[in-house]
This record gives structure tokens, sequence and C-alpha cells, in this order.
């Protein structure tokens, strides 16, 4: 899925036998004809993405999968793909048809359960054929689920009781946005947002980071005031103004840190996503172990989204050259973009580094850390990595680690 996979909105997968209307489903859910439609067994190759408005849910990406009946050695690729949507998603559509259920469908649902998926049951074209009582009945001891009747046909009949079932087996963590800052600042508060404007800048607009963290504090009734950061002393000397907390772009971390006084909290963009989305506890475990690093260890560095790679790109370039200074070895590092798979198996590496994942679900950022864990391999994050190679790391996870609540719960 590569980049294609990056988008943040919840993600529902839509499975199913070749013919049994899956991308018919998903047209007539969005009500646009994004998905070719034919009477041809396998019509549908690669998985294809369409991003919806839902009451009560707000915007979801929809994936319609290949069949997973496909046949021959294309067919087993495409399932192979189709299968590949589970890091991404966080809903399983799985769509019968015909009164069907064997085992192709209770693979599926193996599939499901293995990776903690949330799922549901659609018969479609009802309208031709109901569902049968003894097909409920096995469905429902096989799965424990029920089966939702559907016609692709006649949305305006089945839609709404599907985007019940839908909104009622989504995850509540997709659907309630978790916070940012709300912990640590209140009602009138002034947070400072230091944001340098470089050859990494996009133009004419701030990054994502930047913009959610703007938002978040206009949220929890509180003052941005977002500054470059060498207009920050200036400021401070100036107004005489004490903010709450100060924010800052991880690459200008040393100058914040000298410019911000000890007695204002200081952290990064990169920090408060990792704690919004990120393995927060494992972050923070990790990072120490950048101190232990030897020569010839390998890093891998996690970027969740891509983007043109400048001469002095944070991912490829900054953080490998303050690692390889701080640590005076001679590390080797490998850098992957989007959601691709990784370059080599994930045991030789020492260390994995993960971006903030403005772009990605929790899910998908929190899958992406799942074989690392399961070795043992320590994870940190950017702004962490930064932070700790700048002996900045104590003061900039400060302002988490030391308050009431328990790191990383902001639900």
């Amino acid at each position: 899925m590569s980049a294609k996979g990056r988008d943040s909105k919840p993600h529902v997968g839509i499975f199913g036998r070749r013919n049994a209307g899956k991308s018919s489903l998903i047209n007539a859910l969005v009500g646009q004809e994004i998905a070719i439609v034919s009477d041809v067994a396998g019509t549908t190759t690669d998985p294809v993405k369409k991003s919806i408005e839902v009451h009560g849910l707000g915007p979801l990406i929809f994936i319609d999968t290949a069949g997973i009946d496909d046949t021959g050695e294309l067919g087993q690729l495409r399932i192979r793909k189709s299968l590949g949507t589970l890091n991404l998603i966080d809903l399983a559509i799985l769509v019968l048809s015909g009164n069907s259920f064997d085992e192709s469908e209770q693979r599926l649902v193996e599939e499901f359960r293995k990776n903690d998926i949330p799922f549901v049951l659609v018969h479609n074209k009802c309208d031709i054929t109901p569902v049968a009582d003894s097909l409920r009945d096995e469905v429902r001891s096989l799965t424990g689920r029920e089966i939702t009747e559907y016609s692709a046909l006649l949305p305006g009949k089945y839609n709404a009781g599907l985007l019940r079932v839908i909104r009622e087996n989504m995850p509540p963590t997709v659907l309630k946005s978790r916070g940012l800052i709300g912990d640590l600042v209140g009602h009138g508060d002034i947070v400072l947002l230091i944001t340098p404007i470089d050859i990494e800048a996009p133009e004419g607009r701030l990054i994502l980071p930047q913009v959610q963290v703007i938002r978040d504090v206009l949220d929890n009734d509180c003052t941005a005031i977002v500054l470059k950061e060498r207009e920050v002393d200036s400021f401070l000397r100036r107004t005489g103004i004490k903010p709450k907390l100060a924010i800052t772009d991880s690459q200008v971390f040393l100058k914040a840190d000298a410019s911000i006084p000890r007695d204002i909290p200081l952290t990064s963009f990169s920090i408060i996503l990792a704690r919004q989305k990120g393995d927060f506890e494992q972050y923070l475990k990790g990072t120490p172990k950048i101190g232990e690093l030897k020569d010839g260890d390998r890093i891998l560095l996690l970027e969740s989204c891509t983007h043109n790679v400048s001469c002095d790109d944070i991912g490829r370039v900054k953080i490998p050259r303050w690692l390889t200074n701080f640590t005076g070895k001679k590390l080797v590092f490998d850098t992957v973009a989007g959601l691709d798979n990784f370059p080599r198996p994930i045991e030789e590496y020492a260390l994995v580094i993960q971006c903030g994942g403005c772009m990605v679900t929790h899910r998908q950022l929190m899958n992406r850390l799942r074989e690392p864990k399961k070795h043992n391999i320590p994870v940190t994050n950017y702004g962490m990595a930064i932070a700790y190679v700048h002996g900045i790391f104590h003061r900039a996870t400060e302002p988490f680690t030391g308050g009431t609540k328990k790191a990383g719960d902001l639900l």
C-alpha cells in the first residue's frame, strides 16, 4: 500500500469472495461509482480506497479488496495484497452472498481475530437470496456474530442499518480523538509554539503536527503564540509573557532549550504526537538505548509518509548525523517511507526510530512497531531521539512523566 495507506482517518476494509458484491456495496454506501462493478469474477485486482463522511462517525476510508477465493498465481498475489490491508484497517466487513460461508470465510475470520480486528458480517444481494436461518445459526455458532442483511440495489432501504452496525462495532478509541495537550493546559493559558520556516517547511503552510497542535490549543480555550525560533528571545524579553507550555520543532531543540526559561515546561511537536498515537511508554524505555549503541549497529528509521528528500532532511540526514556524533560509533542507517515492508529482517536492527506519525492512524503506527517489540528491539521516536542526543531528554519528557496522569493516558 505504501504511501497510499497514510491517511489518518479510520479505515474500514471490505472483504469477501469474488462477485459477492463488495464493490457494489462500497458504491452504494458512498453514492458514487468509485469501484468497478462487473459480473466477471476477479474484476477488483488491487485494493481501492475511498473516503466517505458517515453521520456519527466522521470521515472514514473504505478499502475494497480482491476476492479471497481468487485462483492461479496472480490470484494468490491479489489475495496477499488484500490480506496486507489488515495492517491498515480499524474495522473489517466480511461480505457474504448466496448463503455461502465455508473455509474461505472462516480463514478470513481467523485472520481478523489473529490481528485483533473487530469485524461485521454482511449478506449482500438479500433482495435476490434472503439469508437462510441455517446460515444465521452456523455463523453465530462459528463467529459469535449476527449477519446484517444488505442489498446494494436498495441502498435507501439498507444503508442506515449497515452504518448503524459499523458505528456499533468501530473501536471507541478510533472514534474518540485523543487529545494532545488538554491535561497540560487549562482555560486562558498561553502556549508558545516555536516553528522554524526552513528548507523543509512546505510552501505557504505549516506542517501537519503544527496545525494539529494549534487546533488542540484552541479546543482547550487557550491562546497560541506562534514564533520562529530566532524571535523567541526578543518576544519573551519584550512582552514579559510567561507561557504555560512551550512546544518546539525538534530540529531546533537546542535553541529552544536555551531560550525558554527552566520554569516553563518545554517539549516538541513530535513528542506530543508520540504520546497521542505512538507507544509512549516503550519510547521512554527505548530512547536511552541510544547510549549503548556499538560500531556496526544498524538503525531503522520509519517515516510514515513520503516526501521529497531535502539536502538536510530530518530523518535521512540530520538524525543519522546527530546519532553518529553523539555515540562516536560507525552506525548503519536504513529508512522506510510510508507503510512499506522493512528492508531487512527486523532482528538485524539494534534500534528503531519512528516518526511522529501524523499521517497514519494509531493502529497503523502500532502495527509498525509490533515486530520490533516482539523481538525486544528498543523503539523510540524522532523527537525523543533528538532530545536525547542533545542532552535534554529529561526536560522534553518531564511535562508528561511528571504529571498526575499516567503517560499516554489521553482518552
